[in-house]
């Protein structure tokens, strides 16, 4: 493929655009590829693409452990024929990156846990069972949203996109009003899905219920969507100044304070409008009626930048199916933990539910970065097959996303020993850690992120050849996935060990 002097746009796998004439720097004249392509260096024009509204610059390829650094658009590099990329990587540094956030993430759900587990005995959540429904789709907000957001923005932050204030404050003001806005409509669905999903097996509806629902969804995705898009921000900044590749760090410590934020910000709006929800009746209504009030600011903003206004009218078929599948999930959560025989269930949904999602989204994000350094989406390569991989290929080749799923998968047993013991050294729950139930929660934990896992490497590659930005679409399916899994496995294990009478363990005392 060839490139005319005047245009600007091209997009190559390899990070070097061949061109048909270049000028040399000292003698100033035009010279032929051929006189100087060669193995020791490549003489790239640093050339802009826009395809997609990606706005990807190939001056700046992936950083590997912070050893290169960028030049400045309009200057020529040398660069080496295969691009310096974060993806070669060695398993140990790929652990050594992933295991400080990972355990970071895990401890937040560990918190979140233990917050479930003591509101689930207050007036509002015994009253209003319906709010059991909501905890897997609002915590599932960072898969749908947040996590999204860190995938996005560290491919952004990998290919160079922001290294100029005017790139840097475009993509960040753009990408926080497009978070606002799915927050704001997503966390409103929310509340329909669990007033549909608590009315269907009851027959029962409560219209003050209903508003208290909305209002508390929306106030709390929201709050909780706007704090967590700042942290983002700021870590993609941070480990992209300390050479960390982003796609090891930034989704799990997305998800390290989400589900803790999310779940306190839930419990303490839903407690305070339930307190007023007879005195001042018109409250719920309001706060309802605010933040819908705002979506059109956020849209307008949202819509100054081209690539933020495409994701915002694109990417609403997974971010509202993926809230579905989690509702699902809370639905199994909230007739679980309304029997008293499984109330210990509660402190540990959080964990394996995060556990699984931070882990598969890391996965996801790296194979989107890896896959985006060979080309845009829908162009067929080698490195994007079309067809379904087998287990082998996803966990047991040489390939360096398969390399990733191993470390990630490795982490699952140990990671999980920490949190029961933190949980078990808390007196968190209702239950106690004998042999048979960290054997039968751990098969549950490994089984879910294997799925995930293996999910993932299809799901991620299926849309990369269907012209669909995984950055964009994978993570909140797999999000909630892992929520639905991961939920229901837990639920199967504490319903084996009532039946088989594992009554050391004291479930549900």
């Amino acid at each position: 493929m060839s490139s005319k002097p005047e245009k600007k746009e091209t997009h190559q796998a390899n990070g070097a655009v061949p061109v048909d004439h270049l000028t040399s720097p000292d003698q100033g004249q035009l010279v032929e590829p051929s006189d100087f392509l060669g193995p020791a260096a490549v003489e790239a024009v640093v050339l802009e693409s826009r395809a997609n509204a990606k706005g990807v610059r190939e001056d700046d390829a992936l950083l590997e452990n912070g050893s290169q650094s960028n030049e400045s658009d309009d200057t020529s590099t040398h660069q080496s024929p295969e691009p310096a990329s974060p993806l070669k990587e060695t398993s140990f540094s790929i652990g050594l990156q992933v295991l400080f956030p990972f355990l970071l993430a895990g401890f937040g759900t560990v918190a979140a846990g233990m917050v479930l587990d003591i509101v689930q005995h207050w007036d509002v959540f015994k009253n209003v069972t319906n709010l059991f429904i909501l905890v897997p789709a609002l915590l599932g907000l960072k898969g749908n949203l947040e996590m999204t957001l860190a995938s996005r923005l560290s491919t952004a932050a990998n290919i160079g996109q922001m290294d100029t204030p005017k790139e840097f404050w475009k993509m960040i003001t753009g990408n926080m009003a497009l978070l606002l806005v799915q927050a704001t409509v997503v966390g409103f669905l929310a509340s329909i899905a669990a007033v549909v999903f608590g009315w269907i097996p009851d027959g029962h509806f409560s219209l003050y219920h209903a508003v208290l629902l909305c209002a508390s969804s929306v106030a709390t995705a929201f709050v909780a969507s706007l704090f967590l898009g700042m942290i983002m921000i700021g870590v993609i900044i941070g480990s992209r100044k300390m050479g960390i590749n982003p796609d090891n760090v930034a989704t799990p410590i997305a998800a390290s304070l989400g589900d803790l934020v999310t779940l306190a910000l839930l419990s303490g709006i839903s407690c305070g409008l339930y307190k007023d929800l007879e005195s001042k009746f018109y409250v719920n209504p309001l706060v309802c009626a605010l933040f819908l009030a705002l979506l059109p600011i956020w849209v307008f903003v949202a819509k100054k930048d081209s690539a933020t206004w495409e994701v915002l009218c694109s990417s609403w078929e997974p971010v509202v199916i993926a809230m579905a599948i989690s509702s699902v999930g809370g639905l199994i959560l909230d007739r679980t933990v309304s029997d008293p025989n499984f109330a210990g269930m509660a402190v540990f949904t959080p964990v394996i539910n995060g556990v699984g999602g931070n882990l598969v989204a890391v996965q996801a994000s790296r194979i989107s970065t890896y896959l985006h350094m060979s080309g845009m989406p829908g162009e067929g390569s080698k490195t994007a097959p079309w067809k379904c991989p087998s287990p082998c290929s996803t966990f047991c080749s040489s390939d360096v996303n398969s390399r990733s799923a191993r470390v990630l998968f490795l982490l699952v047993v140990p990671g999980h020993l920490v949190f029961l013991y933190t949980i078990s050294s808390m007196q968190g729950g209702h239950t106690t850690l004998t042999l048979i139930f960290v054997v039968f929660y751990m098969t549950a934990a490994l089984l879910q992120v294997l799925i995930l896992l293996y999910i993932a490497d299809w799901m991620v590659h299926w849309m990369w050849n269907r012209d669909l930005d995984p950055d964009n679409f994978s993570i909140p399916y797999l999000t909630a996935l892992g929520d639905l899994i991961g939920t229901g496995l837990l639920a199967v294990s504490f319903h084996i060990l009532w039946l088989i009478g594992d009554r050391d363990s004291d479930v549900g005392d």
